[in-house]
Formats: structure tokens, C-alpha cells, sequence
């Protein structure tokens, strides 16, 4: 979209918008040519969320600036409060987009498409959304399709005796890890003035976690193996 639709979309002028964009509060737009700025979801978001943040919460800009940079001062002790808004930062920050892509065109490039997706959906995996009269996903959720696809080229198929509804306890693994990690967060956090919730400590757990969690599943899947070929080996004896 360009800055009129973005000012239509947000109730947020274009000069205060400029600003925005000359402190760092929102992306950069995608500039396809010298004179052309385009904005996305990602801007509207972020747009929104420090707007909230200025007038709701009261932050300056250069509060918000800092807060977003991982400066675990510059937020005040309420700033537990504004937590929910910080997530539309942390999507934008990390890439994270919501717009939609039809199964119709995932299914060019990989042939189970549509049919995995509906089993991840029926364990509650992703949603299939009807929209123009087509099915459609939202493009995090089209990331699980595409990792299942891998999961296929790696052996993993129906005829080896797997589905995607092997990911029923991932499912369950990762949300109730990620419901302790935010209740662990949230609580940790709360109330303590220097040590305010950030977008980006919040971004910097769901990633550098990722890395963790594999390699305890790594060191455990291992460990166990060794486990199972030693009580073979004293069974064979």
C-alpha cells in the first residue's frame, strides 16, 4: 500500500508517520524504486501499537525507541500493563506475517499440501480459512505445511507409517512450554522497575530457546538410543 492507504488505514498522518520512521519505530517500506514507498501489515501494526503506547501509555518516543532496542530501564513499572501491545513490535520485528495464501498455490510447488494441512488442522495445528470462496492459510501456518513437506523428502511418509498427525505431541510439547515460559516471563518481570518487559527480551527468548529445546531433544534422543542398545546388548548376553 502507499502512505495514503497507510493514513487511511491507521488515522495516523504522514508526517507523524515520518517521524516514526526517522526514530526506528517502525519498518523500513520496500522501496522499489527511488521515489516509491510501499508499506505492508507490518506497518499498520506497528504503526497502531506505538501510537498506543505515545498517547495511552504516555511513553516519548525516544522511551519507546529504547524499549524496542532491549533497554530494560526505559519502560516505567506499569509497563506490565502495556505488555499485549507489544506483541504487533515483536511480529513485526521478527518477521512474522498474517497475510494470506490460498493452499490452491502452496499446492504447485508440493503435492500433499492441501491434504496435510487439513490433518494439522484437525489436531489443531494451523486454521484453513475460506476466503473468495477458496481455502486459504496464513502464511506462519504455511511455514508448518512447508516443514512436514521436508519431514516427507526425509522418509516420512504414510506408507513408512507416519502422518502429520505425528505432530499432535509437538503440538501439545510446544504449547504448554510456551504457556510456562510466559507465565515465567510475565511473573519474573512484573513489578520490578529496572526490569521491564521488552519486545525485543520477548523475541530474543522465542529465539534463542528454539536452540535450546533442540538440543535437550537431541542430547535426549541420543542418550535414550544408548540406553536401548545397552539393555539389548545385557538381553542378548
Amino acid at each position: 500500500m502507499k502512505m495514503r492507504d497507510l493514513e487511511n488505514r491507521t488515522g495516523v498522518n504522514r508526517e507523524t508517520i515520518r517521524v516514526y520512521l526517522r526514530h526506528g519505530l517502525i519498518p523500513e517500506p520496500e522501496r522499489p524504486k527511488p521515489n516509491v514507498a510501499l508499506y505492508n501489515e507490518d506497518h499498520v501494526r506497528s504503526i497502531l501499537t506505538v501510537r498506543h503506547l505515545q498517547k495511552e501509555k504516555r511513553l516519548s518516543l525516544p522511551l519507546i525507541k529504547r524499549a524496542i532496542e532491549g533497554d530494560n530501564t526505559a519502560l516505567p513499572a506499569d509497563a506490565i500493563n502495556a505488555f499485549p501491545h507489544l506483541d504487533s513490535l515483536i511480529e513485526s520485528r521478527a518477521g512474522v506475517e498474517q497475510r494470506l495464501v490460498s493452499l490452491a498455490a502452496l499446492q504447485k510447488s508440493n503435492d500433499y499440501a492441501e491434504s496435510d494441512a487439513e490433518v494439522l488442522a484437525s489436531i489443531g495445528a494451523l486454521d484453513i480459512i475460506q476466503y473468495r470462496g477458496k481455502a486459504h492459510v496464513s502464511t506462519i501456518d504455511a511455514q508448518l505445511i512447508s516443514i512436514w513437506s521436508k519431514m516427507r523428502e526425509a522418509g516420512f511418509t504414510e506408507e513408512a507409517g507416519f502422518s502429520p498427525t505425528v505432530c499432535k505431541m509437538h503440538l501439545e510439547a510446544g504449547e504448554a512450554l510456551a504457556h510456562r515460559e510466559l507465565n515465567v516471563f510475565l511473573r519474573t518481570l512484573s513489578g520490578k522497575k529496572a526490569e521491564d518487559p521488552t519486545a525485543d527480551m520477548a523475541q530474543a527468548a522465542l529465539t534463542h530457546m528454539i536452540g535450546f529445546v533442540g538440543i535437550i531433544r537431541l542430547k535426549t534422543v541420543i542418550n535414550d538410543l544408548k540406553s536401548l542398545n545397552t539393555s539389548s546388548v545385557k538381553t542378548k548376553k
